[in-house]
């Protein structure tokens, strides 16, 4: 009879007794160290698009429109340096220590200020045809056609 379940069966008993070496991810998270670079955060009622993130930006992942108000990062050229963070004279930039979910493809994060949402199409009542006015060439005279225009015209 051989005694290699030995060894073995000593192991299974001490992992049995203690704790385990690792934390059970999905139920126990770790606290993010201190200086953790996590995301880019912006709070666009602060800006004044300066656009001097988007120059100071190593990766070119932002661009901001001076014109059309807009400030847009993709976040798979960010290398998150906070070159834009520090030179923010209004401080509407931020880096937050809580990780982003990994990303499977390109992702453009684009924010616009005064953002209107888009009118709803107006339903009209439907045409009534007038009401029919005798005429004075004769009874074999027809009614003239009402037609409504289409929603895409005027």
């Amino acid at each position: 009879m051989s005694w290699s379940w030995l060894p073995i069966a000593r192991l299974v008993g001490r992992s049995v007794l203690h704790k385990p070496a690792t934390r059970l991810y999905p139920v126990e998270r770790r606290e993010p160290f201190a200086r953790t670079r996590g995301h880019i955060e912006f709070r666009v009622n602060d800006c004044d698009f300066c656009t001097i993130c988007a120059h100071r930006c190593p990766t070119r992942a932002i661009v901001v429109g001076k014109k059309e108000r807009t400030w847009a990062i993709d976040h798979t050229l960010c290398i998150l340096c906070g070159n834009c963070v520090d030179d923010c004279k209004r401080g509407c930039i931020t880096l937050s220590t809580a990780p982003c979910p990994p990303l499977t493809k390109k992702f453009v994060q684009t924010i616009r200020q005064n953002y209107a949402a888009p009118e709803q199409q107006k339903t009209e009542a439907p045409l009534v045809a007038p009401p029919q006015v005798p005429s004075a060439e004769g009874p074999g005279r027809q009614p003239p056609l009402v037609v409504g225009l289409s929603p895409c015209e005027g």
